[in-house]
């Protein structure tokens, strides 16, 4: 008879094979509203700088060059932050993120002159940059893999929420109250996301155990958001479940995930690009055409509201079906509604339409390209590697603004720019096909031959003491 002793889990196994907690749908929830706080940060400041290009005099080009710089800070924040969410835990990064974000928001509207407003706009967007992908990553650590993807595309949901909302209180705020009053009220509001996020949110397992902390920290951490669940079976002292791993930055740099990472980079740089220059250019690009400015903005509302009732459906629909296909039928579907709106885009309400449906369609798709990246990777590089690949996102939304500046300065119509946005959403589609490839791949290879891989992405060989940290290859 044997007298082997059963297989003890890892505390990231015991996590993925729990149901949600209701500590859990707390984590997520309270992730929801950071990434409401973004959103509505993001968005009171496209309201802000006509009134002070209006109020102070300021050049178009400043304008211009602000935004440019703020989109590069929330790219650098990420990046820059990300090793550290992974090194030395997600909690304080957040923290501090969101203390960076709140409090310069909320001085840009104590200054005078578009030099002080542009600094703090900037710093603003490092902040913003940082808590994004490093909150998502939290959310993703705390669920289980069954759930991961649609947990972290229901917080990322967030962001389009924050939007509506931050349109509704400029509407409000400034002509009442004044501009500056807006910026103190939407940079405070998110610090008191804080206290609830340290009380409620524990850091990631991963953290702790690759930071050699004393295994009663995890026992704490497991009991607190799973309670009244059997621990007994939890390694919490295996020595390989807590030497310290490889720095975040070189596991996602090895030749192991080189091919995922171009891919995945590749989906995030159209997804955001192509939904940046829409957002940017669509208005000026209908009044050019004829629209009036209240039908260039019902066009822009149409887009909007599409974008959240498509977010907040994929987040269910990837509980039943592959989060790649989803990416690939959005995009597919946006293909058809942008040769349409090309076709048609004469008639105002057949392009009336084929926004509602671009909205339904592509903010989604970036939806579900973070439930991607959020399993992509393992859980102790999750951050970095979710923030990296947003910083590409972010520099796609750039160089698509600038290219959507181009075509405006060329005289190019709002057809003929739709149908060349017909040609990087194709090759986003194919590039989420390879990925899903890749993915099946990988999930083949029998669970001994890959090395602590979460959804058939696997850790290089030379790291084999993160095995314990992540969920068996190959589990969906």
């Amino acid at each position: 008879m044997s007298t082997e002793a059963p297989p003890r889990l890892s505390p990231q196994e015991f996590i993925d094979q729990n149901p949600l907690s209701r500590r859990q749908r707390v984590i997520v929830t309270l992730g929801l509203l950071m990434m409401v706080a973004e959103g509505l940060d993001v968005t009171i400041a496209g309201f802000v700088f006509p009134k002070i290009v209006n109020e102070w005099g300021t050049s178009l080009n400043a304008v211009t060059a602000t935004v440019m710089l703020s989109v590069l800070a929330m790219a650098v924040g990420g990046v820059a932050a990300a090793p550290l969410a992974d090194r030395y835990g997600r909690r304080g990064v957040i923290v501090a993120g969101t203390s960076v974000f709140g409090l310069s928001t909320a001085a840009m509207g104590l200054t005078q002159g578009i030099g002080a407003f542009a600094a703090f706009r900037i710093v603003a967007c490092v902040g913003l940059g940082a808590v994004l992908p490093t909150t998502l990553a939290s959310v993703a650590d705390w669920t289980p893999v069954k759930r991961r993807g649609q947990m972290v595309a229901l917080a990322f949901t967030g962001i389009t929420a924050g939007s509506a909302v931050g349109g509704l209180l400029s509407a409000g705020f400034i002509p009442a109250y004044g501009w500056p009053m807006l910026t103190v009220v939407c940079g405070l509001g998110p610090l008191l996301l804080i206290p609830a996020f340290i009380r409620f949110v524990p850091e990631s397992v991963s953290v702790i155990a690759t930071r050699e902390q004393p295994a009663a920290d995890l026992l704490k951490a497991l009991s607190t958001v799973l309670p009244g669940r059997d621990l007994s079976g939890v390694a919490l002292n295996q020595a390989e479940a807590r030497r310290r791993p490889q720095r975040a930055t070189r596991v996602i740099l090895s030749r192991q995930f080189a091919a995922t990472n171009v891919l995945l980079w590749a989906l995030f740089i159209v997804g955001m690009g192509v939904v940046g220059l829409l957002l940017s250019y669509l208005p000026l690009m209908g009044e050019r055409m004829g629209l009036t400015t209240a039908q260039a903005g019902v066009l822009v509302a149409a887009f909007g509201w599409g974008g959240l009732v498509g977010q907040l459906s994929t987040s269910f629909a990837l509980k039943r079906f592959d989060r790649f296909a989803v990416v690939a039928v959005l995009w597919g579907l946006s293909v058809l509604a942008l040769g349409a709106a090309a076709l048609w885009a004469v008639q105002y309400s057949a392009l009336l339409a084929a926004a509602f449906v671009l909205g339904l369609c592509l903010p989604a798709a970036n939806n579900a390209l973070q439930a991607i990246a959020a399993v992509a990777y393992p859980p102790h590089v999750r951050a970095t590697g979710m923030s990296w690949a947003s910083g590409m996102g972010r520099l796609g939304a750039l160089a698509s603004g600038l290219a959507g500046g181009l075509m405006i300065k060329a005289g190019w119509t709002l057809d003929t720019v739709l149908l060349i946005l017909v040609v990087p959403v194709a090759l986003g589609i194919l590039a989420a096909l390879l990925l899903q490839a890749r993915n099946r791949r990988e999930q083949a290879v029998p669970p001994s031959s890959t090395v602590g891989g979460e959804e058939g992405a696997a850790l290089p060989a030379a790291a084999p003491q993160d095995s314990r940290l992540s969920a068996p290859s190959g589990v969906q």
